[in-house]
Order: C-alpha cells, then structure tokens, then sequence
C-alpha cells in the first residue's frame, strides 16, 4: 500500500464532502482510516487455503459443523460493511482440520472488497480444496448496510446465501442434518 497516496486521497475526499481535513478532530483522520484499511483488506492478495493448515487424519465420517462465526465484510458495490454470521458444515473424508482454522479462513475470506454469493462460495472452496472431504455447506446470514442505512433504508434485512459441495449438493437428508444442528 502506497501510504502517502492513501493519505492524499483521504484528504481529496474529505475536501470534497466539505470538510476542512486540517481541523480539529480530522488532522489524523487519514492516518487512522489508513490503518483501518489495512485491517479490514488484510485479505486481499492472500490465500484463503493457507488459514487451513492444521489438517489431521481421522476416521471421522458424520458432519462437523462450525456455527455462528461472527464477521465483517466490505461490499464490492458501495463499499459500505456487511456483516452476520457464517456457519459451515462438512462431512470428512479421513481429513479433519483445527476447527479454530475454520474460524480464521471466514476472517481472512472476509477481509476484501466483494459480494456475499463469493463469499460464500470462498469458504466452501477453500475447505474443498484442502481437506477434500466428502461434501461441504456453507450458510451465510447478513445485514448490509448499503440497504439498511442508504437507497432503500431498511435496516434489520438480512441476505442469506447457501452453498453446497460434493454429497450436500443433493443429499436432502444431510442438508437437513445440518440445518436442525444449527438449530442445536
């Protein structure tokens, strides 16, 4: 990252709103959003997979589920968050991984400008890909600011998107597994 450019651009922008970015209370506002940028696009050029690498062989056959993972994320489209929750279940294929590993794939996954469907998508493709297990689901619930505090404004609207690898594209049964164990 180009720190002094981001800096003037921070500057160009809060001029442009009106605002005097020499002022009180905003002379450090671009160093501050600066380093918030680092934090929340500390995703960006990196690979989800690598977050997964205390992967174990284990006889374990029925679905593990990791629920109720907590993120935040930037929309692609108005750069405002979106956030909730992320829930992923897999059936092993001889491979477990760390389950706190799962939890630090959303938070990298998370931290990048994008859409919620590639999210989702992410997550399932990096546990896919590295573990190779039998299937994968992924469930995502979020508010988006960009509807609840701008456009339309209603906020408490939650988007939901669902992916399905392997034996959970099809298996009915073991989607329903799932879902009545997020309900657990």
């Amino acid at each position: 990252m180009n720190e002094a450019r981001v800096l003037d651009a921070i500057k160009v922008i809060l001029e442009e709103i009106g605002e005097d970015p020499s002022r009180e209370g905003l002379e450090d506002t671009p160093k501050r959003v600066m380093n918030l940028f680092k934090e929340i696009y500390g995703g960006v050029g990196t690979d989800p997979k690598e977050e997964l690498n205390a992967v174990f062989e284990e006889n374990h056959k029925d679905i593990v589920v990791v629920k109720e993972i907590p993120f935040y994320s930037m929309c692609e489209h108005h750069l405002v968050p979106f956030f909730g929750k992320v829930h992923i279940g897999y059936k092993p294929n001889g491979k477990v991984v760390g389950l706190s590993k799962l939890v630090r794939l959303v938070d990298n996954v998370s931290k990048r400008v994008q859409v919620q469907e590639r999210m989702t998508n992410m997550i399932a493709d990096a546990i896919q890909e590295k573990l190779a297990p039998e299937g994968v689901i992924v469930v995502i619930k979020a508010e988006h600011l960009c509807i609840s505090m701008r456009g339309i404004k209603k906020p408490g609207s939650q988007t939901t998107t669902i992916t399905t690898r392997g034996v959970f594209e099809e298996n009915e049964k073991l989607q329903n597994n799932f879902f009545n164990l997020l309900k657990v």
